[in-house]
């Protein structure tokens, strides 16, 4: 199966750089997520924390 995949892959002109596409994608959306991570506010850190808390409470009051 594999064959068959890399046979036509290998007549498709300019294939190459679809795995350095990827390889970019991949390193820019890590890269981003980490960013956001390290400056993100610690409120809204603590408040995204609470949210399962919050909800069992709201289960409890209806």
């Amino acid at each position: 199966m594999l064959k068959y995949i890399k046979g036509n892959l290998e007549n498709i002109d300019g294939v190459a750089i679809y795995p350095m596409i990827s390889l970019v994608i991949f390193f820019v959306f890590f890269v981003a997520l980490f960013w956001w991570v390290f400056t993100a506010k610690k409120q809204h850190i603590e408040e995204v924390s609470n949210i399962p808390l919050d909800i069992d409470n709201q289960d409890d009051k209806l």
